[in-house]
């Protein structure tokens, strides 16, 4: 999850919200499972660039009496209620041409109110959607090439139904010569203007649009298959739309794998919407027949074949089968305005993780070097880089999307943010060794998850949601262990995470230059800074700035903490290369490495006396014992 979200006070305020809003507020109606009469119609207006503005008017049959209309804040995929409702403004309704008042609930913000007169059987709701015209207020989703338009963000609906029995007639109106790309079915065109086909309102809503002026869609469906599969990509400039022949097998072979990993697909056509750019914000949010992903304009123009693609098309991916067709059942809500429960994201992140990582080495994407190396930066993180896990365990941390709502963080190695991500990682694979091991290599986590994600080919219209004991089950028909106790001693913090690197037969170790791996995120991320957490225990940017200090390591220890400004070096200007120097320098010796530091408009010198040289992580081979790891990273035939 990559999604910017709501300001912590704003994120607390909503979950009170809508947390009063689960049983019922006492001014409207909980939600039931009836159909609600009639269809409503959604028209957006996606033309206006310059001022970055999504209009909306939605037609909606109503009966006379009070009435509710809410605004989705609850986000699949997001598991926190971290919806724009700060940037919906000019709310107008009316009926039979004439203006309705209305009020908003003052204990759930995202309802409204209003009295529908006598003898009117249908209203209207206008209202612009401001999105962000700088990066401050939130992610860029318009720019003057692309947009991206999230339902979610852009519709209200009447309270009192389960949001599968609201059925929606949407319609966009895109920038003209432009190319959408979403999950809809489109029904009709008139010049710019779309009409998709009627869908249930949680379809709408898990159902976005990338559209762009430069666009292109590459069909990705497996060889032999009915159910299409297409990446539609729009980026800043044609010549960015530029795959080559063996980059696009590349992309066919992950969905090809994964189809073979879960041996059913839950969707009747898939869309990965693909942007390209250095102006709309980057994200990766999945849903059950498409995924919004977004990185730089030089995804295939700047490709490195040694270090290959990232795995967030396969992460997303992945999601169609865990996360959106099968979740968990506190998860599940009947409205986008009823709380979530985030207790199972260890399997619905944590697991994705895993076989992001592993399909994009399955299908080469990713080298099977870089997906080691990858891993060994995953390790490292849980054997030194994770003092949190001495007062927190992964289980408390899928708590994290709402308490703190992907905030930043002062000294996120302490506090912990989302650790079910790689820490469910970590857990999965030491149980894809243990599979491995015990039956010698004739039953895995494939298994598992073909048994668990790929039941019933071809449905996708409802979700299918399991319980802690569902996992348990599954697993024990792949190979009869005492599973529950194995996850709950890891989740729980009982034992360490680390143990599924030594049971694949390799070991940890740190050496004094990073991988080729680790070179190119740190080249992703902007370059130029320094990446010393397991030496100096610290992280700089360019400017010298301090985005992270190990809680406990030697610069903590010497008084240093996040948003220091690093200054000079041994007496010389600050620079990436040269603190790694002086780590270099100071190994077995004596004297500290001095830095001059600036904290608001105060300099001071600390001295950190460090003598370990530098320290990158990577992953070896253990003499003797089987390699659990290379089978599970190697292609399936």
């Amino acid at each position: 999850m990559k999604r910017r979200l709501l300001p912590l006070a704003l994120s607390s305020l909503l979950l009170a919200a809508t947390a009063h809003a689960q049983s019922g507020s006492p001014n409207y109606p909980a939600p039931q499972d009836v159909a609600y009469p009639g269809t409503l119609k959604l028209q957006v207006d996606a033309t206006n660039l310059n001022q970055r503005i999504f209009r909306v008017k939605e037609t909606i049959p109503v009966q006379a009496g009070p009435l509710t209309l809410l605004y989705p804040m609850w986000v699949p995929g997001g598991h926190t209620p971290r919806n724009s409702i700060d940037k919906i403004a000019g709310i107008t309704f009316k009926a039979n041409g004439r203006t309705l008042d209305w009020k908003r609930d003052t204990l759930d913000i995202a309802a409204f109110h209003l009295d529908v007169p006598a003898g009117v059987t249908e209203i209207t709701a206008e209202f612009d959607f401001l999105t962000p015209t700088g990066n401050g207020q939130g992610r860029v989703v318009m720019t003057p090439n692309m947009l991206n338009l999230q339902f979610l963000s852009a519709v209200l609906y009447p309270a009192g139904h389960y949001m599968h029995r609201i059925m929606v007639d949407p319609q966009v109106t895109y920038p003209e010569g432009w190319t959408a790309f979403t999950a809809l079915d489109e029904e009709s065109r008139d010049g710019s203007t779309v009409n998709y086909k009627d869908v249930p309102f949680d379809i709408l809503v898990d159902s976005p649009v990338y559209a762009g002026r430069y666009a292109k869609n590459i069909d990705l469906t497996p060889k032999g298959s009915s159910v299409p599969v297409k990446l539609g990509v729009v980026a800043d400039e044609a010549k960015y739309l530029e795959a080559k022949p063996e980059q696009v097998k590349l992309h066919q072979a992950m969905v090809e794998q994964a189809v073979k990993l879960y041996g059913a697909q839950h969707y009747n056509h898939y869309q990965f919407l693909f942007s390209l750019s250095d102006q709309m914000g980057g994200n990766g949010l999945e849903h059950q027949r498409s995924s919004e992903n977004g990185v730089g304009t030089g995804y295939f123009t700047e490709w490195n074949p040694k270090t290959g693609f990232t795995d967030l098309l396969a992460h997303e991916y992945t999601h169609s089968w865990n996360g959106k067709y099968r979740r968990g059942k506190d998860l599940w809500v009947p409205t986008l305005n009823t709380p979530m429960q985030d207790s199972l994201l260890w399997v619905y992140e944590g697991q994705t993780q895993y076989w992001g990582n592993v399909l994009a080495a399955r299908s080469g994407m990713r080298p099977l070097q870089a997906s080691i190396d990858a891993l060994a930066s995953v390790a490292a993180t849980y054997a030194d880089n994770r003092p949190g896990l001495q007062w927190r365990n992964v289980q408390d941390t899928t708590n994290d999307p709402i308490i703190a709502s992907r905030a930043p963080r002062a000294y996120r190695n302490y506090q912990m943010s989302e650790d079910y991500y790689s820490g469910g990682q970590m857990i999965w694979l030491e149980a894809d060794a243990l599979i491995r091991s015990k039956t010698g290599g004739k039953k895995s986590l494939d298994d598992f998850a073909k048994g668990f994600f790929g039941v019933r080919d071809g449905e996708w219209e409802q979700q299918n949601t399991y319980t802690f004991e569902d996992v348990v089950g599954v697993l024990n028909g792949v190979y009869p262990y005492d599973w529950a106790s194995f996850l709950r001693e890891r989740l729980d913090g009982k034992k360490g995470l680390t143990g599924g690197i030594e049971a694949a037969g390799w070991t940890l170790v740190y050496k004094d230059s990073p991988s080729d791996f680790a070179k190119s995120m740190g080249r992703a991320f902007g370059g130029g800074g320094a990446d010393l957490t397991y030496s100096l225990g610290l992280s700089a940017g360019k400017d010298g700035t301090l985005s992270d200090v190990r809680w406990g390591g030697p610069a903590f220890n010497a008084g240093l903490g996040t948003g220091t400004t690093l200054v000079a070096v041994n007496g010389q200007s600050f620079s990436g290369p040269l603190l790694e120097d002086a780590v270099k320098a100071a190994k077995g010796g004596k004297a500290p490495i001095e830095l001059l530091v600036k904290e608001f408009d105060r300099y001071r010198t600390v001295k950190i006396d460090y003598h370990g040289g530098l320290r990158y992580p990577h992953l070896e081979r253990i003499p003797g014992k089987p390699d659990y790891l290379t089978p599970i990273l190697t292609a399936r035939k």
